[in-house]
């Protein structure tokens, strides 16, 4: 009789681990459960045109012609909790419809994760809310029929030793969503000072990734031909080439950020649809408000960004969508045309 128990355990375990891995889906999300799918994960190399958007933006305010410029939209941003749960979205009625228009429209899509940076050095630091934020993660992008998952920790520092906390997470996160044939994406310091915060972002975390989305942006005073200027041409060639060669990002997995504002010396900033509304030439990259000088990035120096992505890297990436002008002055399109 004890023989045949044991065989009768043996055989259900067996049985057990042959199923596939299933996730299973609350009701209102279409099929009760979510197999994983079979054969080998392969990223996606080719050229991306990713933009930021709110997770909350109302259908109703959105420019939905745009969606044909872009390849990705990241919603922004997911929250976790401190025992890697995550927190419930501020607006997920709009979340759905937005995750439902781009789909409809061939835009693959991803939730952003941001939080306070202790928050996220004590997760990681501690398997089990680190792996429980991976399951927590996972278990959102296959509900929500998400194609990835964008890390926007700002940011893990070498100093605190979340460098290499932050490494085994992006391991782990980059497995299972991999095993799901989802991606896993991150954005990163423009890395123009050596320190801690360049450290952070380890080689084997740029390893586990599928692209990593360069902020060449909010930089005043990097480019001392343009000290002003918030986001210029080249500091956007250097930061490239920090990345490139300094930290060795693969071309293929290169983002080039863009910013669809401007900025004042100051560090207030404007959208571009408010800079065209006040005036702003859109073929220029400066307009004065109040006798106050704002620096953004208009029509010529948006294609000559997306000239230099493709030539050093393998796209760009934009924030945010709602900032972005409608029509010919749409810097979308600009883009768009110039990766063309």
């Amino acid at each position: 009789m004890k023989k045949l128990i044991i065989l009768c355990i043996a055989s259900l375990s067996i049985l057990s681990s042959c199923q596939k891995e299933v996730i299973w889906v609350p009701d209102g999300y279409g099929a009760s459960t979510v197999e994983k799918p079979s054969g080998e994960y392969m990223a996606d190399k080719s050229f991306k045109r990713i933009s930021y958007i709110y997770h909350n933006t109302n259908l109703a305010n959105l420019d939905s012609a745009k969606l044909k410029y872009v390849t990705h939209l990241h919603f922004a941003f997911l929250n976790p909790k401190e025992d890697g749960t995550l927190q419930t979205l501020t607006n997920h009625a709009n979340f759905e419809a937005l995750n439902k228009l781009a789909k409809d429209n061939n835009v693959k899509t991803a939730i952003s994760i941001q939080g306070n940076e202790l928050m996220f050095r004590t997760i990681a630091a501690n398997e089990q809310t680190r792996k429980k934020l991976v399951k927590s993660l996972v278990d959102f992008a296959v509900r929500y029929n998400l194609d990835g998952i964008d890390l926007d920790w700002e940011y893990p520092r070498a100093n605190y030793g979340s460098d290499v906390t932050f490494e085994v997470f992006v391991q782990e996160l980059s497995s299972e969503l991999h095993s799901w044939h989802k991606y896993l994406s991150m954005a990163v310091t423009a890395g123009l000072y050596a320190g801690p915060v360049k450290d952070g972002i380890t080689a084997g975390a740029i390893e586990a990734v599928d692209f990593v989305n360069l902020m060449a942006y909010d930089g005043i005073g990097t480019d001392t031909a343009e000290p002003n200027h918030h986001s210029s041409y080249g500091m956007a060639n250097r930061v490239i080439d920090i990345w490139l060669n300094d930290k060795l990002v693969p071309k293929e997995k290169i983002i080039l950020g863009v910013p669809l504002y401007g900025k004042n010396a100051d560090n207030t900033s404007m959208t571009y649809t408010a800079l065209l509304a006040a005036g702003a030439n859109p073929n220029l990259d400066v307009f004065s408000v109040s006798g106050v000088n704002y620096y953004y990035n208009g029509l010529a120096t948006i294609k000559q960004k997306t000239e230099l992505a493709k030539s050093k890297g393998n796209g760009v990436m934009f924030w945010e969508y709602s900032q972005d002008a409608k029509g010919e002055n749409s810097l979308l399109k600009a883009s768009f045309d110039a990766s063309r």
